[in-house]
C-alpha cells in the first residue's frame, strides 16, 4: 500500500472506466435506433378518421391498416422463407490442416543430408478437403423435392388462411359498422323525442298555471321527460362504445374522436345476388369460395408430402468428399519422410441403427389425420354457417319488410304507428282524447321506432353473416 499513489492512477482509472461505460453506451443507442427503425417501418401509423366515415371508406383502411391483416402478412412471409430453405442446396464442407513432425532433428547434419538427398527439408505436414454435406445424395434421393413439396402446400395454407382471416375480419368491421350507425340513429331519435316532451312538459306547466289540467297530469308528463332524458343519455353512452369498437378494428391507437358514419348503410334494400338465393344455391357457393375448407386441404397435402418425406430419410445421406495431403521430407532416421502426397477419395454413411424417425413420423401422421378430420368437421360447419345465416336473413327480411310495409300500400307497422300518435296528439289537443291515450300512443311509437333499428341491423347482420358463410361480397 505504501508504494501505491492513489492521487495518479486514480483518475487514469476513472478516465479508462468513462470512456468504457460511454462505449457502452454508443452502443446500446445503435441498437436501439435500429431496433426502433425496424419497428416504424413494420407498424403503420396510427389511423386518422374523418369527420364522417363510409363503409367502403372503412373497409378501405381495413385492408391497408387492419393490424390482423398485417399479422397474416408476416405469416405469409415466414412460409415464404421457409419455401426458399427447403430448395436451398446443402453448401459444401471446406476443411484445412497442418501439423508439425515433433521427431524433427533440425541439425547441421540433418539439413546437409536432407539436401543431398534432394528432398524437401520441412517438418510441415498439409491437409485440404471437401465434402458436399450430403448434396448429391438429397437430390437423387428426392428428399429436397419432398420438402419443397411439403413446404410449397404450406405457403399455399398461410396464403389461405390470410384469406380467411380477412373474411372473418370484415364481418366484424361490417358489423361494427352498423352498430355505429344504429347507435346514431336510436340517439337522433331519442333527442328528437326528447324535444317533443320538452315542448309538451311546457304546455302543460302553463295549462296547469291555467287550471286546464291538474298536478298529477303534469307529473306524468315529467315522468315522460325525464325518461326521455335516460334515454338520450344511454344512446349517447351506446354511440360512444360503438364507436371505440369500429376504432379498434380499424388501426386507430390514439384517442377515438367522435366521428359519425354514413347512416344510409342502414337503408333496406335487397343485394342482388340474394334476389333469387336459395339454401342450396348458397351452399354450392360456399363450398366453391371458403378458403378455410381449400386451407385445410393444402395442410393435409403438406403432412402427406412430410409423410413421404420422413419415411425418405430413414435412408442415410452418403457424403461425398475428397482430399489431398502433402508434407515435408527429411533424411535419414529420426528424419525420414514426413508425409507423401497423398490424394483421398471418400463417403461417410451415417448408420441407423438406433432410431429411425419413429417419433418424427409419428407427428407428421398425428398432423394429417388431425386436418382430415378438421376438414370433415368444417365441412359440417360451413353447412351450419350457411343454414343458419340464410334462416336469419329471410327471418329479418320478414320483419324490416312488416315494418316498412309494402311500396304502394299506406305502409306497415312504422307507419301506421306514427299515424296513431299523431292522430292521438291532435285529438288530445283538442280534447276528445285523454292523457292516458296520448302517452300510451306515444311509448307504443318509441318502442315500434326502436324495433325498427334494432330490425334494421339485425337484417343486414344476417347479410353479412351469408357473405362470411359463402366467403363473397353480396351487396
Amino acid at each position: 500500500m505504501r508504494g501505491l499513489n492513489p492521487t495518479v492512477k486514480l483518475p487514469r482509472d476513472r478516465a479508462k472506466t468513462t470512456a468504457r461505460l460511454l462505449g457502452v453506451l454508443l452502443v446500446l443507442g445503435w441498437l436501439l435506433r435500429s431496433a426502433s427503425s425496424r419497428a416504424d417501418e413494420i407498424v403503420p401509423v396510427a389511423t386518422e378518421l374523418p369527420p364522417t366515415l363510409t363503409l367502403e371508406e372503412a373497409m378501405r383502411i381495413f385492408r391497408t391498416r387492419g393490424l390482423d391483416l398485417l399479422i397474416a402478412d408476416a405469416q405469409v412471409r415466414l412460409a415464404e422463407g421457409q419455401v426458399i430453405a427447403a430448395a436451398a442446396i446443402p453448401n459444401p464442407i471446406f476443411n484445412g490442416s497442418a501439423g508439425n513432425s515433433i521427431t524433427y532433428a533440425n541439425t547441421d547434419y540433418t539439413r546437409t543430408n536432407c539436401l543431398v538427398n534432394g528432398a524437401t527439408c520441412s517438418p510441415w505436414v498439409f491437409n485440404i478437403g471437401v465434402s458436399d454435406s450430403a448434396a448429391l445424395s438429397d437430390t437423387i434421393t428426392g428428399k429436397r423435392e419432398l420438402r419443397q413439396r411439403a413446404t410449397r402446400s404450406a405457403l399455399a395454407a398461410a396464403k389461405l388462411n390470410r384469406t380467411d382471416a380477412e373474411r372473418q375480419l370484415a364481418f366484424q368491421v361490417k358489423t361494427a359498422f352498423i352498430d355505429v350507425a344504429e347507435s346514431e340513429l336510436r340517439y337522433k331519435f331519442a333527442k328528437e323525442i326528447d324535444a317533443t316532451n320538452v315542448t309538451t312538459l311546457q304546455k302543460f306547466q302553463d295549462r296547469l298555471s291555467g287550471g286546464a289540467v291538474n298536478l298529477g297530469d303534469l307529473q306524468r308528463i315529467e315522468t315522460q321527460k325525464l325518461e326521455a332524458d335516460q334515454q338520450v343519455d344511454n344512446a349517447l353512452q351506446n354511440l360512444r362504445q360503438s364507436r371505440v369498437t369500429l376504432a379498434l378494428l380499424l388501426g386507430v391507437r390514439g384517442l377515438v374522436p367522435d366521428f359519425d358514419v354514413d347512416t344510409a348503410v342502414l337503408d333496406y334494400s335487397v343485394p342482388l345476388p340474394l334476389t333469387d338465393a336459395t339454401e342450396v344455391s348458397l351452399l354450392r357457393i360456399a363450398f366453391d369460395h371458403r378458403p378455410d375448407l381449400s386451407q385445410l386441404g393444402y395442410l393435409m397435402a403438406s403432412s402427406q408430402a412430410q409423410i413421404e418425406l420422413l419415411k425418405r430419410q430413414r435412408v442415410p445421406d452418403i457424403t461425398l468428399g475428397v482430399n489431398y495431403a502433402w508434407g515435408g521430407f527429411g533424411g535419414n532416421s529420426t528424419n525420414g519422410p514426413v508425409g507423401p502426397q497423398i490424394l483421398t477419395f471418400g463417403l461417410s454413411v451415417p448408420l441407423p441403427v438406433f432410431y429411425q424417425l419413429q417419433g418424427e413420423t409419428r407427428q407428421a401422421e398425428a398432423a394429417y389425420d388431425a386436418n382430415t378430420l378438421l376438414h370433415a368437421k368444417l365441412t359440417s360447419q360451413v353447412v351450419n354457417d350457411v343454414s343458419s345465416g340464410f334462416a336469419s336473413y329471410v327471418g329479418s327480411k320478414h320483419l324490416v319488410e312488416r315494418m316498412e310495409g309494402p311500396r304502394r300500400a299506406n305502409g306497415g307497422l312504422l307507419q301506421s304507428a306514427k299515424g296513431a300518435f299523431d292522430i292521438i296528439a291532435i285529438q288530445y289537443e283538442s280534447g276528445s282524447a285523454n292523457l292516458t291515450d296520448y302517452l300510451d300512443a306515444l311509448r307504443t311509437y318509441i318502442a315500434i321506432k326502436g324495433e325498427y333499428f334494432g330490425d334494421l341491423t339485425n337484417y343486414w347482420t344476417a347479410v353479412y353473416q351469408l357473405e362470411q358463410a359463402v366467403a363473397m361480397d353480396l351487396r
